[in-house]
């Protein structure tokens, strides 16, 4: 990926991946697990690039640690209350109901959970999404994402954030045609918040715009960089 030529980090946020799991799933904690990263590595200032909830953690730290922060990509999330709830909250408890035994491979695996996903959710491309996080552990194919906790905190992850402060650098907010995440009557509260902000619209992609329109989506971002 043309990412790849610069040097790029990608993080697990907290509740997610190879990353702890934590009931504390506000954005202030995780804005602040990213600012205790970049200071160990220290890669600050850095671009940083967030999609749905990690975009909301980026425009928080930016928000409380401007300096921190060199250019900001906001990925189909506005930092202004969701009144759609993504499909991939409306997937979890599917999720948590799927029960595979791990004497099957990764492919029958992945067939099975495919199949009875499609009951819940039509789109392909979420469900793939999905896939990255099922892993097999002693016997048993289960899910890496703390998805009850993310269940039991979805209006957490929906709310506006409750941070205080301005980011004056270069921001991106990139949004989804297919998609209500960045509604153009957010775009003057805002700019209110980032005050250089740019909006930019990929046509007939949904939430998950980078899976399902890459070439489209890092044009975006390395025309932004730029």
């Amino acid at each position: 990926m043309a990412l790849a030529l610069q040097k790029v980090l990608t993080v697990d946020a907290r509740n997610h991946g190879e990353s702890p799991h934590s009931p504390d799933c506000s954005y202030e904690a995780m804005s602040a697990d990213l600012q205790a990263l970049l200071s160990k590595l220290g890669l600050s200032p850095c671009v940083l690039i967030g999609h749905s909830m990690g975009g909301k953690t980026a425009m928080a730290l930016a928000l409380q640690k401007p300096e921190l922060v060199e250019r900001l990509v906001s990925v189909d999330v506005s930092p202004l209350v969701a009144t759609d709830i993504p499909k991939i909250f409306k997937i979890i408890p599917a999720m948590k109901a799927i029960n595979i035994l791990g004497d099957v491979s990764n492919s029958e695996a992945f067939e099975v959970v495919d199949e009875y996903l499609k009951l819940f959710v039509k789109d392909s491309s979420i469900r793939q999404y999905l896939f990255n996080s099922l892993v097999q552990v002693n016997g048993q194919y289960e899910w890496k994402v703390n998805a009850e906790n993310l269940w039991q905190q979805q209006n957490l992850f929906l709310d506006s954030l409750h941070i205080q402060g301005v980011y004056r650098g270069p921001t991106l907010f990139l949004r989804s045609a297919n998609s209500s995440f960045i509604p153009s009557s957010h775009y003057s509260k805002i700019k209110l918040l980032f005050p250089e902000a740019q909006f930019q619209t990929i046509p007939d992609a949904g939430h998950i715009l980078h899976i399902q329109k890459p070439q489209e989506f890092m044009n975006s971002i390395l025309s932004f960089l730029s």
